[in-house]
C-alpha cells in the first residue's frame, strides 16, 4: 500500500459539489492500493501513518506525530499512486490492485485508522492547506515481496 501523506493546517473533500468529509489540522493522506496487499500491508500502514514524527515540537524539529497532537486523518483513495511511470508519456496501472480490493482494504484501512475519507471511486475534489509544506511518501510492501 502507498500513502502520500501531507501535513495540513486544514483539508477536504467534495462530491457533486457536496462536502463529505473534512478536516482541521492533521494529515491528508492520499492512500493507494497494489495488487498482492492484504490487512497486513494496511494495518502497518495504518500505525506508521499514525506515529509518523512530522509535527514541530517545541524546538520546531520534526518529532511529533498525529498521535501526539491529536490531530485529524483525512483518508482519500488514490488509485494513480500505483501507476508505473518509469517508460513511456502513458502511466499503466497492472500494478494496481482490482477496484473490488481496493475498495475493501481502503474502507479496512480508513475503519483502523478512524479516518475522515473521501469515496471510493467517485469524482472528487480534494482541498488542502499544506503546512510546511510538508510531503511524504509512503510504502508498506506485502512481506513476501522482495
Amino acid at each position: 500500500m502507498i500513502a502520500l501523506l501531507q501535513r495540513v493546517t486544514e483539508a477536504g473533500v467534495s462530491v457533486d459539489g457536496q462536502t463529505i468529509a473534512s478536516i482541521g489540522r492533521g494529515i491528508l493522506a492520499l492512500v493507494g492500493v497494489e495488487r498482492g496487499d492484504g490487512e497486513g500491508e494496511a494495518d502497518r500502514l495504518v500505525e506508521k501513518i499514525l506515529a509518523y514524527r512530522i509535527f514541530p515540537d517545541d524546538a520546531g524539529k520534526m518529532n511529533r506525530s498525529l498521535r501526539d497532537i491529536g490531530g485529524q486523518l483525512l483518508a482519500v483513495p488514490q488509485f494513480t499512486l500505483v501507476a508505473d511511470t518509469r517508460s513511456g508519456t502513458r502511466p499503466g496501472f497492472s500494478s494496481g490492485a482490482s477496484p473490488a480490493d481496493g475498495e475493501r482494504l481502503f474502507g479496512y484501512f480508513a475503519r483502523k485508522s478512524g479516518a475522515a475519507t473521501g469515496r471510493f471511486g467517485a469524482d472528487m475534489k480534494v482541498s488542502l492547506v499544506n503546512d510546511g509544506p510538508v510531503t511524504f511518501w509512503l510504502q508498506v510492501s506485502p512481506q513476501n515481496k522482495s
